[in-house]
């Protein structure tokens, strides 16, 4: 399983740079691996990806506090850990993708008094939690690390631009070993992919799963 010492040091490992003996080594480069740790660098890499270590599924009900002023009658509250979105639906089985909403600030508007949400999430039992982190996830976010600290490591001995082409296989493999676990699902739909699917009476017009 990976901690943080570990993803400090697979990170150094790939700039050529000297492997961390702890966490509270004074040296820069563990100065320099904390302040990405501490400014969302593992979030950056949950973000780029429909991760399913990473995925949560909640049932949402409508916000009580919120009275939109006009349009969708109902105002449904952001899950404070969600990194990306995945699908929104109708039902709790996800086989009716939800398309008249609208995405707002910290809120999606729709007509329904409740809506199922599928999300990549950073809760600490969820996208954080490092040890159901594929190895394929974790090599990644050490080349993510490893990519944002090298121009700040002065005993870096790696090349920055073939350490990016490096990064970005990772990042490609990663996807692609997650792909074969992930189960059929609906993306968010686009703005126009929802006003191709209602009439102007909010009836589904062409409902490509109805």
């Amino acid at each position: 399983m990976p901690d943080r010492l570990s993803i400090y040091n697979g990170a150094l490992l790939m700039t050529g740079s000297r492997r961390l003996a702890s966490l509270t080594e004074n040296v820069e480069s563990r100065r320099v691996l904390d302040d990405i740790w501490d400014n969302g660098g593992r979030k950056r890499c949950l973000e780029k990806g429909l991760w399913n270590h990473a995925m949560r599924t909640v049932q949402a009900d409508y916000s009580a506090s919120v009275t939109p002023p006009f349009g969708f009658r109902r105002a449904f509250d952001k899950p404070t850990d969600i990194v990306r979105l995945v699908s929104l639906c109708e039902d709790e089985f996800f086989t009716q993708p939800l398309y008249r909403y609208q995405d707002e600030g910290e809120y999606w508007f729709a007509d329904l008094d409740t809506i199922y949400v599928r999300y990549v999430s950073d809760d600490a039992a969820y996208g954080l939690d490092m040890s159901m982190w594929p190895e394929s996830f974790t090599e990644y976010v050490e080349g993510y690390f490893a990519l944002k600290a090298i121009k700040r490591l002065t005993d870096a001995k790696a090349d920055a631009d073939d350490l990016k082409e490096d990064v970005r296989k990772l990042l490609v493999h990663a996807k692609a070993n997650d792909a074969q676990k992930d189960p059929v699902g609906f993306p968010p739909a686009t703005s126009w992919q929802r006003a191709r699917s209602y009439g102007s009476s909010g009836r589904y017009r062409n409902h490509p799963y109805r």
